[in-house]
């Protein structure tokens, strides 16, 4: 059976699957999301170092390229990868990740040849996310979107048409780097007041252990007390909300979005959390077309999902035939290379 190797790389675990050419259908609805032949997860190893890790990886899809062969009777047609932090993803390079430790690891390459020479996808983890929300997720036949998960940190993926715009230098929708409170705590990017330093998960997380005197105490509680009406968790949630209303609307005014897609640990939080957001971000807009917010729909499968999406785009912009979970180009794809970029 056709398939593809997806690989979605976290800070301490990695998300795979073996992933079918054809799509699931539901009562004569539109296609759903691609054919899952089989998924696996595994640590990163990160306590090993930067190198261990990247064996981690290679390791890992040469066990799943393995499993393909012996269950379905062929080698994967091609691969495609999520990594964090920066990514050089035409050049096919991991370039930077904090939490892992590595520096320009030409992870197309190393993944390839332990492949033996199948195409190799390479793409940013929030923006692979994204491609995954809009074609098969939340944004599902919505041309403009604008995906922001709100975990350890706050990135976005910028959506147009069933694509994911990385930008011209593969920074595009680091809206977490959007200074929404100027002067105020500072952010290892250098600047202070940094919407990410604010209204993450993890802000969240440091601010309710703060107020609450709890050292243990993460976001999650800090949703269950603003529930049951705590008021120092109110006061940590508003605050939060606000400064995430800011960054949105700056966004919103930059990209005119049809819709935002919020995901991300924080948004496990439901209308605890929307209901409140989307009054003040209704507050702050003035000319600006108010968008729909809705919650992310694929969860921390997204990555896994849309890697598999870009390397069935990989395989029919490399051969002009492969049958693929969505038949539209993605930005990067040219059919006389082996590169796809998100």
């Amino acid at each position: 059976m056709r398939h593809v190797i997806a690989l979605d790389v976290g800070g301490t675990g990695m998300k795979a699957a073996l992933v079918g050419a054809e799509t699931a259908l539901s009562a004569g609805n539109p296609p759903g999301p691609p054919q899952l032949l089989h998924e696996a997860r595994r640590p990163t190893g990160r306590e090993r170092g930067p190198d261990a890790v990247v064996e981690s990886i290679l390791a890992f899809a040469a066990d799943l390229r393995a499993y393909g062969e012996e269950h379905f009777g062929e080698s994967a047609v091609a691969a495609g990868v999520a990594v964090p932090g920066i990514v050089d993803a035409e050049n096919g390079i991991a370039t930077y990740a904090a939490n892992l430790g590595w520096r320009d690891v030409p992870m197309r390459r190393l993944l390839s040849e332990r492949l033996h020479g199948v195409p190799v996808a390479l793409g940013h983890d929030v923006r692979t996310g994204g491609l995954a929300e809009g074609r098969i997720g939340a944004g599902n036949g919505t041309d403009r979107f604008l995906f922001v998960p709100l975990g350890t940190g706050i990135a976005g993926a910028i959506g147009i048409d069933g694509r994911v715009e990385p930008g011209a230098h593969g920074f595009a929708g680091e809206i977490g780097h959007i200074v929404v409170r100027p002067g105020g705590i500072a952010c290892p990017c250098g600047q202070r007041g940094c919407l990410e330093r604010l209204a993450s998960a993890s802000a969240v997380t440091l601010a309710w252990a703060e107020a609450s005197g709890d050292p243990d105490a993460d976001a999650a509680d800090c949703a269950k007390a603003v529930e049951s009406g705590d008021p120092r968790a109110l006061a940590v949630w508003r605050n939060a909300i606000e400064a995430l209303a800011d960054g949105l609307v700056t966004a919103l005014t930059l990209l005119d979005p049809r819709v935002l897609i919020i995901g991300g640990g924080l948004a496990e939080a439901g209308e605890t959390l929307f209901v409140p957001l989307r009054a003040a971000v209704e507050e702050r807009v003035t000319f600006q077309k108010l968008p729909e917010i809705i919650p992310a729909a694929l969860g921390d499968t997204a990555g896994c999902l849309g890697a598999g999406l870009l390397a069935w785009d990989l395989v029919a912009a490399t051969t002009g035939t492969g049958s693929r979970p969505d038949p539209r180009p993605h930005p990067g794809s040219d059919p006389d290379s082996s590169e796809v970029t998100v």
